[in-house]
């Protein structure tokens, strides 16, 4: 069993920043990818950034330069620092987990960028 747990949403002004952070536990397959999905309501679920575990490295057009993803030394964890938040950022972000054959998904953490 896998569980992802995240932190570090919450509400910021347009300019701000935020880091989100995503601990995963269990059986976790050695070679796997971690990212950064967001859902913001009325739209679909879109991948913001997400990373393998040899460190290969993918982001969404509307976020590179601004957004960056890493792991931890430990390689369970993941991280999103995200600057120069825009209001179209304001979604909840998911926090995956994935290899062949499976998926897991974290509970969502609320990011908020009033204007």
């Amino acid at each position: 069993q896998v569980q992802l747990v995240e932190s570090g949403g919450g509400l910021v002004q347009a300019g701000g920043s935020l880091r989100l952070s995503c601990a995963a536990s269990g059986r976790i397959f050695r070679f796997n990818v971690m990212g950064w999905y967001r859902q913001a309501p009325g739209k679909q679920r879109e991948l913001v950034a997400s990373i393998t575990s040899g460190e290969n490295i993918n982001y969404a057009d509307s976020v590179k330069g601004r957004f960056t993803i890493s792991r931890g030394n430990d390689k369970t964890t993941v991280y999103l620092q995200m600057n120069s938040l825009k209001p179209e950022d304001t979604a909840v972000y998911y926090c995956n987990l994935g290899y062949p054959g499976s998926q897991h998904w974290g509970q969502g953490t609320q990011v908020t960028v009033s204007t």
